[in-house]
């Protein structure tokens, strides 16, 4: 049976972005166990920005799990990407993830690479190339500490690299890339793909964390999204893993909240 995760962040300069907690952390692990979420996903400045001790502490209060975390402030703060042509740009964007897959595997929690993939320059295969050789070097990291790295294709107002969830897993497996799983983003695949469900079915070996938003990326509810299929198609594929509410806090935090937890329940505790 799916788990339930709800969006922490902590990085003022990505405000505008879809997460649904923002305050302190306490609060927010608190405020989420309080409406019975399994897990919450962390998005930092960095891997060290946090307290490790002080996390598992909290953790342990409340009886939550960390479900993923996040890379984006290696884009948004630092300007830094994975494709990026310049190669101590791209070797220091393999730094920051390296160190938060090392930070999340402490917690069994992936890490999730997002806008940090960057985008394709005027030579794709080349921009190609480098994906392939990060995404091999940092799933091999993954894996040896226990953990898988999370590939999230983006829609393609976000990246021109791979926008559907075949297209990305045709890549990792034509690449032989190890140790990287696929992020199902209903927000991004009601972009992208014809028949969410269906993609689902298709990819299921791949798919390693869902998050869990509408057409229009507010809570699961206040859009067009037709989550009955949706649901049943992550049933029938025996997904067991995280579906992490990466929505915004719409109206405000505390109803977004309370809004996807019904919405969870009303999908996947049938």
């Amino acid at each position: 049976m799916s788990r339930s995760s709800v969006t922490i962040a902590l990085v003022p300069e990505i405000k505008q972005g879809p997460w649904i907690y923002w305050h302190n952390l306490e609060t927010s692990i608190q405020k989420a166990a309080a409406l019975g979420y399994d897990g919450v996903e962390l998005f930092t400045a960095s891997a060290d920005a946090v307290d490790v001790s002080v996390l598992r502490t909290y953790l342990e209060e409340y009886s939550m799990r960390i479900s993923a975390v996040g890379t984006g402030a290696g884009k948004v703060i630092q300007g830094l990407t994975l494709t990026d042509p310049n190669p101590e740009i791209r070797q220091k964007a393999m730094d920051f993830i390296a160190d938060m897959v090392a930070f999340g595997a402490q917690f069994q929690a992936p890490a999730i690479i997002g806008s940090m993939q960057g985008n394709a320059g005027s030579d794709r295969a080349e921009s190609l190339a480098y994906l392939a050789q990060d995404l091999r070097e940092l799933g091999a990291l993954a894996l040896s500490l226990g953990v898988f790295l999370i590939y999230e294709p983006l829609n393609r107002y976000e990246t021109n690299l791979f926008n559907r969830l075949e297209d990305a897993a045709q890549f990792l497996e034509d690449e032989g890339i190890q140790g990287v799983g696929l992020l199902a983003d209903l927000f991004h695949m009601n972009i992208e793909e014809s028949d969410i469900a269906e993609s689902i079915r298709r990819n299921a070996s791949w798919i390693r964390h869902v998050h869990f938003a509408d057409s229009n990326r507010r809570p699961i509810g206040n859009g067009h999204t037709e989550m009955n299929s949706v649901a049943e198609a992550l049933r029938d594929i025996g997904y067991d893993g995280f579906v992490s509410a990466e929505a915004f806090p719409w109206p405000d935090s505390e109803a977004a909240a309370t809004q996807t937890m019904t919405a969870f329940n009303q999908y996947f505790k049938k």
